[in-house]
């Protein structure tokens, strides 16, 4: 172990005093390239320096800054590189040392790239709120299981599944309606909290002030400058219960400040997240990148571009017409397929014909959804699979609100469905099916070579738990939940949860769906594990015939609250044999589990 220190005292004002605001944070990195995004203090000029080439000279990549409300942003593109390329790197500004800060006690960030073989280290979760990290909070909000890990591998420690080589962050990385104190301040410092919103967010300022909050923290920070990140927003970042249903739209729509919020939210999750979800390639063809550089052009390589009118009305537009944009992507992972969908911006409201995705969205799964990989991994915030108990429940209401149970219990469902929020994909019928026969296509070979395995990684339910669709043959489709990174669920919900995660629940929840006319679903599934409801981070190790899973979780020994120790909450090893001759297809997966996971 390695004796260091991370700092407790005075890091806000060594931040505040930097050229940068935020970052640098590693985004996108493929074989030959990497993202460097950074929120600067003024308008500068950016460059990172990483190595030298072969003749000695210094290897430096540079670029200005944009502005966004009156914030500078700067995203610096790493290429060139070479496949499995690992070379620490710094950050200037205008020609003066930003990054890493003086006295630095974390090891150094580097560049690292993919081999393009390499089998897949992935971390992923979602739910983490951004309060401090002391006595008061870890005991309403629990120790931050993100945090944790950074420190962990910051002083040297190796979890048993190794260093992840990603991060997927699934959603709720800042919460726009369930405020801090700090948030609340910054807040108060603008406008009155007796106005609308009151102390939700009200606009762009307050989100980059929420973005601040939420990423400077010293250890996160250190992560997020070595770690390459990809992320997709849940409702939280918006607002709680984002885009489920016509009418939840309407009551939006009819407030002061829900314009401002949405244009707001899908502005700065652009700059904030989206931007370094792209690839080099991918880039070069988003319209608002493709905006800034002709704008740079025009103006002159040093005139900083402001973004501000074009981003607030490309925000308006897509949030109106989601189907001139498209918030989800796809990676390979060595020999691996990830494709994260967008679950909340891109939904299809109608009663009747309601669906998670758009037929554009869907339209674009239906190309990604393929096999000749070694394993298919689908992210989406919200869990494709939950408990048969809570699917039934949610495809049930979403029937009664479509007058399963007649017309006078409309606007009752309706109440339910967003006091409970019953708005997963079990409420988006038949959304939930076409995504179904997809991915039962792919696992049995009839889209190309059957992978060893479809897994759905998702969050936002508070609970983690692992669970199989029941197959007689041909790829193992498995959902797996890491759900809260730190935000955990009152005691209360969690005791309902396991209630109906379990099996008594599933014929009573069942029985009342098919009494709304709801057809049984194409397939049956079951729990593998789970749930257990710890602040969790996932790492999941994906190899060509076994899946390595642990779900992590801090402790505080000793009354050190500064300094939580990494601990195993859930450790699963998934036996997943790959489909073909002599293969073992029509076995169920093995799981074998062991860990300390909190239980309700």
């Amino acid at each position: 172990m390695v004796a260091w220190e991370a700092p407790t005292v005075g890091w806000q004002t060594a931040v505040m005093s930097s050229s940068l605001v935020l970052g640098p944070m590693l985004r996108h990195t493929d074989t030959t390239s990497a993202a460097v995004w950074v929120e600067t203090r003024r308008a500068a000029q950016v460059s990172v320096h990483a190595g030298t080439d072969e003749d000695g000279s210094p290897r430096v990549w540079r670029a200005p800054t944009f502005r966004v409300h009156g914030h500078h942003y700067a995203l610096v593109e790493v290429t060139g590189l070479r496949p499995g390329e690992r070379t620490a790197y710094r950050v200037e500004v205008d020609g003066a040392p930003a990054w890493p800060p003086p006295d630095d006690p974390f090891p150094p960030a580097e560049l690292h790239t993919l081999t393009g073989d390499e089998e897949v280290n992935l971390a992923f979760g979602s739910c983490r709120t951004s309060v401090p990290h002391d006595r008061a909070h870890h005991l309403t909000h629990g120790v931050d299981a993100l945090r944790t890990l950074a420190l962990a591998v910051a002083g040297g420690e190796r979890p048993d599944v190794g260093v992840p080589d990603l991060l997927l962050l699934l959603g709720d990385q800042v919460y726009a309606d369930a405020t801090s104190e700090a948030m609340q301040e910054f807040i108060a410092s603008r406008r009155s909290l007796d106005e609308e919103p009151g102390t939700e967010l009200a606009d762009y300022a307050e989100y980059a002030h929420l973005y601040s909050l939420a990423w400077s923290e010293p250890a996160l920070r250190w992560l997020f400058s070595w770690l390459p990140s990809l992320m997709i927003f849940d409702d939280h970042d918006v607002r709680d219960d984002w885009n489920t249903s016509v009418q939840w739209r309407e009551e939006m729509e009819a407030t002061s400040w829900w314009h401002g919020r949405i244009v707001a939210a899908l502005a700065s999750y652009w700059v904030y997240q989206h931007l370094g979800n792209l690839s080099v390639a991918e880039r070069a063809e988003d319209e608002m990148w493709r905006e800034l550089l002709t704008r740079r052009e025009l103006a002159g390589a040093d005139v900083e571009v402001d973004l501000t009118d074009v981003l607030d009305a490309f925000a308006e537009r897509v949030d109106k017409h989601p189907e001139t944009y498209r918030w989800s992507y796809a990676r390979r992972l060595g020999d691996a397929r990830l494709v994260v969908i967008d679950s909340r911006a891109a939904r299809k409201l109608e009663p009747g014909r309601r669906s998670m995705l758009d037929e554009a969205e869907m339209a674009w799964l239906d190309e990604q959804v393929r096999g000749d990989c070694s394993h298919l991994v689908i992210g989406t915030s919200l869990p494709y699979l939950l408990p048969q108990g809570l699917h039934h429940l949610e495809s049930w209401n979403e029937a009664v609100v479509d007058g399963g149970w007649g017309r006078r219990l409309v606007g009752v469902g309706e109440r339910l469905r967003t006091a409970f929020d019953l708005e997963h994909w079990g409420a988006f019928t038949d959304g939930f099916e076409r995504v179904g026969r997809m991915v039962q296509e792919v696992a049995d070979g009839q889209r190309g070579a059957a992978p060893g395995s479809v897994l759905f990684l998702s969050g936002d339910v508070h609970h983690s738990y692992i669970s199989e669709v029941d197959r007689s043959g041909g790829s193992r489709v498995l959902q797996l939940v890491c759900s809260p990174i730190r935000n955990p669920l009152p005691r209360v919900l969690r005791t309902a949860t396991a209630v109906l995660a379990r099996g008594i629940a599933r014929p009573a929840a069942r029985g009342l769906a098919r009494s709304a006319g709801v057809a049984r679903p194409p397939f049956a599934w079951h729990t593998v594990a789970g749930p257990w409801f710890d602040n969790n981070i996932a790492l999941l190790r994906v190899e060509q015939d076994r899946l390595s899973t642990s779900w992590l979780t801090g402790e505080v020994r000793h009354g050190d609250h500064d300094h939580p120790i990494l601990q195993v909450a859930a450790d699963v090893e998934l036996d997943v044999p790959v489909p073909g001759p002599g293969a073992l297809a029509g076995d169920p997966a093995v799981a074998h589990v062991h860990g300390r996971q909190q239980r309700p």
